[in-house]
């Protein structure tokens, strides 16, 4: 089974957009594989446009010509991905990835390519053309590059098992299918398809469903066709976005399992926007970074790192190689939330999970303006005696106490394991 726990890695989204090239992926999976592997940490995505000669930034080029095959399927450009030339797609590099014991992951937007239609191109395994099988009124709001596919025309069922073969045949391990998500219930037939075409393709992959925010009705379906669904938008360095994620985690909670997990997007970490410009990095105080990796934990979010991993400073390292939290993250069960509270003018949250090995997770926010003190009962949580314990990112232990008093700096957090 694909995803037994939440899935951990990079995306290139965060830190180039469109326009990641093969060197920097190369670069950053040898960060991942020197620095991180170790800790739990695998996939390594290339994100949207990787099929674009001339794509610069996050900027999307309306109707720019793609690189495809002969029966249209999209393919790496080579001036950005030289190890593809020769037909040989993104195997090459898959290759790479996979020597050095990390997976390898794509993005793919729903659909067919409009080149493809314009065209009237032929598809694998089947007579009918891309025209023929197009949706042409099922477009992304935001990118012009694909139509829709009718899962009712015949050819359409045989472009997608043609894709995923390919991609099977590149070595891929991770789908990110974008123009998804939030697109239900209309197109929820093409979405049930593309599922079917990858789980028939012979080699296991993650399926991750985009952009967000997924919708809460349609969760069972989600659990059964993917991996892996954006409960958000883009989520950015901002701590609006941050402080929003609690009620949105909150919803979502109580459909984390084995095999399929709400993802609360990206991590913007250390530099990002690097195509805008070399010197940036995350907006997040370190408090806010350690109070999103701890909910993204306790949630049990996958965890996919957005920033340019070769700029990582020691800090940045040390939030992804706590070998407690993402215990946590990855021994957390029945995680939820127990109570929002505004005292000393401070608003704090408090979240709990028992943990599959022993004991019970508890993390406490403060999502006001203002360091602060908050006291934590036992009885909150339901434990009713004196317990011992750890508070996870500092180490500090503690034993014999019915409550826990945690100083908590703005926007900040405290995680704890007590048994």
């Amino acid at each position: 089974m694909a995803a037994k726990t939440a899935p951990m890695g990079w995306n290139s989204w965060d830190c180039y957009g469109a326009s990641v090239t093969e060197d920097i992926v190369r670069k950053n999976a040898e960060f991942m594989a020197q620095n991180l592997k170790q800790y739990g940490w695998e996939y390594i995505v290339v994100d949207i446009q990787w099929y674009e000669p001339n794509a610069k930034s996050h900027e999307y080029t309306p109707f720019t010509e793609l690189c495809m095959d002969e029966y249209s399927r999209l393919i790496p450009a080579g001036n950005r991905f030289p190890s593809s030339a020769g037909g040989k797609g993104f195997a090459p590099l898959a290759e790479y990835v996979h020597s050095l014991g990390l997976k390898f992951g794509i993005h793919i937007m729903r659909g067919i390519p409009r080149q493809a239609v314009h065209g009237n191109t032929k598809i694998l395994g089947t007579d009918r053309t891309a025209a023929q099988v197009a949706k042409t009124a099922s477009i992304c709001a935001w990118n012009t590059d694909m139509y829709g596919v009718d899962p009712h025309k015949e050819g359409a069922r045989e472009y997608y098992d043609s894709i995923f073969q390919l991609y099977a045949s590149w070595g891929v391990d991770f789908i990110k299918c974008d123009d998804i998500a939030r697109e239900l219930p209309h197109e929820e037939e093409e979405l049930v398809m593309l599922s079917e075409a990858l789980h028939n393709c012979g080699r296991e992959m993650v399926l991750s469903l985009s952009p967000g925010p997924a919708l809460l009705e349609k969760a069972e379906l989600y659990k059964q066709v993917s991996n892996m669904w954006r409960i958000t938008d883009d989520f950015w360095d901002k701590w609006e976005l941050l402080y929003d994620m609690f009620s949105r985690a909150e919803k979502w909670c109580i459909h984390t399992g084995t095999g399929h997990w709400p993802d609360a997007d990206m991590l913007p970490i250390g530099p990002i926007l690097q195509d805008y410009d070399v010197n940036n990095r995350t907006k997040f105080t370190k408090d806010e970074q350690i109070a999103m990796m701890t909910l993204w934990s306790i949630f049990r979010s996958p965890l996919m790192i957005g920033g340019e991993m070769t700029g990582f400073d020691k800090f940045t390292v040390s939030l992804l190689t706590n070998e407690r939290i993402l215990a946590m993250h990855h021994n957390a069960r029945d995680s939820h939330q127990v109570w929002r509270r505004v005292i000393d003018g401070n608003e704090y949250i408090l979240w709990t999970a028992s943990s599959a090995e022993d004991g019970r997770y508890i993390a406490v926010f403060n999502a006001g303006e203002k360091d602060g003190t908050v006291e934590i009962p036992m009885s909150d949580i339901e434990i009713y005696g004196r317990v011992s314990g750890t508070e996870l990112w500092s180490g500090e232990e503690f034993a014999e106490i019915d409550k826990i008093t945690a100083q908590v700096p703005s926007h900040g957090a405290k995680a704890y394991l007590v048994i």
